[in-house]
């Protein structure tokens, strides 16, 4: 199998994050996914060229299907350090 260049390669049990319109979003792979399917009324194209992956976010327990492309591997615990100033 040869991964576009475009693409990233993940599976089942990583996690990584992504960008959603409330910000970043982290959460873990459940599944990939290589052919067409269904997904919340609409047709996701995937192809075992070009997969994408079932992800449950881990904050709202909330399912996305994303490409490769759109999504980082992150390591577990690996949480940005909040400052907050006092001014």
């Amino acid at each position: 199998m040869v991964a576009s260049r475009m693409s990233k390669v993940f599976k089942p049990g990583d996690h990584v994050e992504w960008n959603s319109e409330a910000g970043r979003v982290r959460g873990v792979i459940l599944r990939k996914v290589v052919s067409n399917t269904r997904f919340k009324g609409y047709i996701r194209h995937a192809s075992k060229d070009d997969p994408q992956y079932t992800i449950k976010s881990d904050k709202t327990d909330h399912i996305a299907v994303h490409k490769g492309k759109a999504l980082k591997r992150v390591k577990v615990g690996n949480r940005r350090a909040r400052v907050r100033t006092n001014s």
